[in-house]
C-alpha cells in the first residue's frame, strides 16, 4: 500500500513539500495533510532508524500531538519528572522537572508518525534533495533519483547540516564545528522518571529512559577532547568516567547496540527561519545545545507554526508569501529564540571551569534557581 501512495505521489500537483522526514518534517505533514492538502514528503533515509538524539520530548507538545491524532501514548513512553545535574566533580543537584516530559525512541516515534501521516494522504519519497529553488512563485526540489517536484510551498526539516544548505547558500555551513555526538541504548537499573545531566570535561552526557525499559545515553564532547584517544570506548573511559557519576552508569548498564552511534560537525550557529523562500523547521532552522533537553519538542512546535500559517495563505483570498515568510520568523523568535540564547550561554559557562564550579556551587547553595533556569529553555 505504501509502495503505490509513492508511485502515485511523485506524479501528482503537490501544495507543499517537505525535505526531510524527521520529528519537524512528519508532524507537519500531518498537520497539513489533515487541513486537505496535498504533500509530498522526501526523506533520504529508510524507516524505521535510529538516529543521535537525546529523546527526551517536553510535555509542551502533548496538546498539539493529541490534535493530530498522535497521542505517542499508545507507544508507553516513560515518564519523566526529576532533574539531576553534576559537576565534573559530581557534584549533585536535583530539581523536579517543572513541566514534565516522556522519553521516546526516534526509532519507534519517526515510525509511529510516518504510519500518521501516510494514513492522512501524504506522499512518502524516498530520495534525496538536490536543490530547492523558486521559480517564478513556484518552488522547484530536485531529486537524486526520482526527478523534480513542484509546489507552491516548501519546508526544509532536513535537520542539522545537509548539501541543501550549501545550496541555498547558508552562512553557518561554511564553518566547521568542533562539536560531536555519541549515542546508544543501554539496559540497567536506571531511575525511570530521571533526566540525568551530567558534565566532564569538554563535554556533557544526558541520561533517560525511553519505552521499554531502555536507557537512552547520549553525550556532546569538543572533538578537540576527543581527538587523542583511540576509540569511543577508549574516551568514556579516560574522560567521562573522571565524574563518578557516568562511571557508575556506564558500568552498571549494558549497550544494545552492536556500536555506539556517533555524528560530527554539529553546529550551534544562528540560522535562519527562512531562507530563499524556503520554511526551516526543526534543526534545520536552529539547534539548541542537547544539555537544555527540548530539541524534540522545538522540532514539532516549529512544524506547527509554519503548517498553520501555509493553511491560512492557502485559504486566504490574497496570498501574500512576504506575509507568510515574515509572520513565520517572527513565530519562530518570539518562542525559540530565548532558549537558544539560554542554551548558548549555558553551554559558555559550562565549558568554562571557574565558571562551572561557580553556577554549581551557586545551584548547590540556592536549588530553587534550577527549575527556573529550565523553565527558560522549556515551554508552557
Amino acid at each position: 500500500m505504501l509502495c503505490v501512495q509513492i508511485f502515485e505521489g511523485m506524479h501528482q500537483k503537490n501544495d507543499v513539500i517537505i525535505a526531510g522526514g524527521g520529528l519537524a518534517g512528519l508532524t507537519a505533514a500531518i498537520h497539513l495533510c489533515r487541513a486537505g492538502l496535498k504533500v509530498t514528503l522526501i526523506e533520504k533515509h529508510a524507516y524505521p532508524q535510529h538516529k543521535v538524539c537525546g529523546e527526551y520530548i517536553s510535555n509542551e507538545v502533548l496538546p498539539y500531538l493529541r490534535e493530530l491524532d498522535a497521542d505517542p501514548a499508545i507507544l508507553q513512553p516513560s515518564q519523566l519528572n526529576r532533574f539531576e545535574f553534576s559537576s565534573r566533580q559530581g557534584t549533585l543537584i536535583s530539581a523536579a522537572l517543572p513541566l514534565g516530559g516522556f522519553g521516546l525512541s526516534r526509532y519507534s516515534f519517526d515510525q509511529f508518525l510516518l504510519q500518521k501521516a501516510v494514513a492522512q494522504g501524504c506522499n512518502l519519497v524516498q530520495d534525496t534533495v538536490v536543490s530547492i529553488d523558486n521559480q517564478q512563485e513556484q518552488m522547484e526540489v530536485k531529486t537524486a533519483s526520482s526527478g523534480t517536484y513542484t509546489a507552491a510551498y516548501v519546508m526544509g526539516a532536513y535537520g542539522k547540516r545537509s548539501g541543501v544548505d550549501q545550496q541555498l547558500d547558508r552562512q553557518f555551513i561554511k564553518h566547521k564545528s568542533p562539536w560531536l555526538a555519541v549515542k546508544a541504548h543501554y539496559s540497567g537499573d536506571f531511575d525511570p522518571q530521571l533526566v540525568a545531566l551530567h558534565h566532564f570535561k569538554g563535554g556533557y552526557c544526558g541520561v533517560s529512559t525511553v519505552e521499554d525499559g531502555l536507557i537512552n545515553i547520549c553525550y556532546l564532547t569538543n572533538y578537540l577532547s576527543f581527538k587523542p584517544y583511540r576509540s569511543i570506548a577508549d574516551f568514556q573511559e579516560q574522560v567521562l568516567y573522571k565524574n563518578p557519576h557516568l562511571k557508575n552508569i556506564f558500568n552498571q548498564c549494558k549497550m544494545q547496540f552492536e556500536t555506539p552511534l556517533s555524528i560530527g560537525q554539529i553546529s550551534f550557529e544562528k540560522k535562519e527561519a527562512v531562507k530563499n523562500h524556503v520554511l526551516l523547521v526543526g534543526d534545520a532552522a536552529g539547534l539548541i545545545h542537547p544539555l537544555c533537553g527540548n530539541g524534540m519538542s522545538m522540532a514539532i512546535l516549529g512544524a506547527k507554526f509554519a503548517s498553520s500559517l501555509i493553511i491560512q495563505q492557502i485559504e486566504s483570498k490574497s496570498p501574500d508569501r512576504y506575509v507568510l515568510e515574515k509572520g513565520y520568523t517572527l513565530e519562530w523568535n518570539n518562542h525559540f529564540k530565548q532558549r537558544l540564547s539560554m542554551g548558548k550561554h549555558l553551554s559558555a559557562v559550562l565549558q568554562n571551569e571557574f565558571l562551572s564550579s561557580f553556577l554549581t556551587a551557586s545551584l548547590a547553595r540556592f536549588p530553587f534557581i534550577l527549575p527556573h533556569l529550565i523553565k527558560r529553555t522549556h515551554g508552557h
